[in-house]
Formats: C-alpha cells, sequence, structure tokens
C-alpha cells in the first residue's frame, strides 16, 4: 500500500535522486502497513491512474505527470508541460494491427488538453486556447472516442480531432461523466444529470444530443460512477 508525502509548495530544484523510502521492519504489519512513500510531487496529488501491470501515474496541483513503477516505486518519468494545476488524467489504450500502446491525456486549468506517451515522456499533442477548463475526461473504447467534459461536452478521436461537442452550459459546467449503454453518457452538471446520446451519422460523423435531464439532487453532483458493468 502506497502513502503519499504531499510537500508544500517548495523549490523545484529540491527534489530528492532517490523518491522511494522503505519502512523499517520494526513497524507492525497489517492489512494497512505502508509498504512505501513515495516523493516527488510538491502539491496535493489528485489523480492516480494505471498504465499497464507494472506502471502507473500521478498529477495534481504541481502541474506535474509522474510515471512510476508498481513494484519497486521508482520514479520513472516527469512530464512537464502544464503551466497551472491538473484538473483530469486518464489512460487511452488503442490498438493497431497487432500492437497495443497505451497513452495518458491530461487536462489542466491553463485550458489546455495533452496527450503524453508513457514510454518516452514525450507529449505528443496539444489543444490549446480551450474556452474553459476541462473538469473529467472519459474514454469510450467501443467508439474509439474520448470525451472532455467543461462548459461544453467535446468528442475528440485519437489523433485530439474535435469531432462534434454539445452546446454551451452555464458556467458550473460538467463536473463527472460515466458510460451508458447505448453510445450515451451521463454528465454531472450542478444538480442535473444530463444524459447525452452520441449518434453515427453517414459518412462516419458523429453528433451529440440531449436526450433526458435528471434533476433529483439537492446539492452539487461531484462523482458518477457504472455499477452495471460494461456499457454494451
Amino acid at each position: 500500500m502506497l502513502r503519499w508525502i504531499l510537500g508544500g509548495r517548495e523549490a523545484q530544484g529540491s527534489v530528492e535522486k532517490n523518491p522511494v523510502l522503505f519502512i523499517g521492519e520494526e513497524q507492525p504489519k497489517n492489512w494497512f502497513t505502508e509498504l512505501q512513500v513515495l516523493k516527488g510531487h510538491f502539491d496535493i496529488v489528485r489523480f492516480l491512474v494505471q498504465i499497464d501491470d507494472f506502471r502507473f501515474a500521478s498529477a495534481g496541483d504541481d502541474g506535474l505527470v509522474l510515471v512510476w513503477n508498481v513494484e519497486t516505486g521508482e520514479r520513472l518519468l516527469e512530464l512537464r508541460g502544464h503551466s497551472q494545476q491538473i484538473t483530469a488524467m486518464t489512460a487511452y489504450t488503442h490498438t493497431s494491427g497487432e500492437n497495443t500502446h497505451t497513452s495518458l491525456i491530461t487536462a489542466s486549468s491553463d485550458r489546455t488538453l495533452s496527450l503524453w506517451d508513457p514510454e518516452t515522456g514525450n507529449r505528443v499533442q496539444t489543444v490549446s486556447d480551450l474556452q474553459s477548463s476541462v473538469k473529467c475526461l472519459l474514454v469510450l473504447e467501443r467508439l474509439c472516442v474520448w470525451v472532455s467534459g467543461g462548459n461544453e461536452l467535446c468528442v475528440w478521436n485519437r489523433d485530439f480531432q474535435l469531432q462534434c461537442q454539445s452546446q454551451h452550459h452555464d458556467d458550473t459546467g460538467i463536473s463527472a461523466t460515466v458510460e451508458l449503454p447505448k453510445n450515451c453518457i451521463a454528465a454531472a452538471m450542478d444538480k442535473d444529470i444530463v444524459i447525452f446520446r452520441l449518434t453515427m451519422s453517414t459518412g462516419s460523423r458523429l453528433s451529440v444530443a440531449e436526450v433526458r435531464r435528471l434533476s433529483d439532487h439537492q446539492d452539487s453532483i461531484h462523482a458518477l460512477i457504472n455499477i452495471n458493468g460494461s456499457p454494451s
């Protein structure tokens, strides 16, 4: 089990060369025993994403993405490029022929979206000058697209090309999304849950439209989960 040591906003030049600290043998062992302490971030860590069986990534308010070895806790890569805090992160796995590759997609308060190669640490694609900060990301593997939620719901292909988007919503924007069956997406907007449907028209052109709105919550919605397994 990993515990994060979240430091203050100290200078980045003071990063320790060995970010892994092993807990002493004298500590009583139980299900919650800390095995390693990973150090590397300078502010609050808000996102943890599994890349594969051997690596995961962390990101948060310092604008950094760090890639770690699951077994040893070694910091493998430090991905820099965002100028403000990271507001969403997800892994995007796609297959080309017999090859499968996993990338990282990040969103930031600097109103950019970035695609990263966790093998090299390179930023492969960037979308800048967005109308609003993106608060959530969702990959729709069956359609080979991914979705960003901010003041609009935007649908992108794996080449970071915008396919379609919903109409502008109020300043509260979309705070969470989850995939539903029949090419639908549930999006949390303040106290409402809005159901969108993606439609593929002639010529493989995507469009998105609101089909239903649920208004039973009394306060802002911060999270949505799917409890019925993978949508079909």
